[in-house]
């Protein structure tokens, strides 16, 4: 294997350990579950694209064909981790789950609470 193609994977490998390390780093210590929710899907989102990206490039030169399992992948992570984000959050609201003091922009989550229902039209 040439020594450019060993660095570009050792730097993938580095990119999505440090972004894994990082999340999993932020989920132990931050407060509530607003801000938890940052960083676990950071880490699921770019820690993991870094390691199948590296994969990809592994396989790839191995096989001398490009390797597309990685890919699809990292693109359902893509799109499925900030959807489960959302849900998260929007269950925590859902069941009034507190935001601590400290949390910035804490008067959003009540302003969201407090939000009605849009009224359904009964022309239609």
């Amino acid at each position: 294997m040439p020594l450019y193609l060993e660095i570009i994977i050792c730097v993938l490998l580095l990119i999505g350990g440090v972004f894994l390390l990082l999340g999993s780093y932020g989920l132990a210590r931050l407060p509530d579950i607003f801000t938890r929710l940052h960083s676990p899907t950071k880490a699921s989102t770019l820690g993991i694209t870094g390691v199948l990206l590296s994969s990809m490039v592994f396989h790839s030169y191995q096989n001398g064909s490009l390797s597309v399992n990685e890919l699809l992948i990292t693109l359902f992570l893509l799109i499925t981790a900030p959807v489960a984000a959302y849900m998260i959050a929007k269950t925590a609201i859902h069941h009034e789950t507190p935001p601590l003091d400290k949390t910035k922009n804490a008067h959003l989550v009540s302003k969201i609470r407090d939000r009605q229902a849009p009224k359904e039209n009964d022309e239609a």
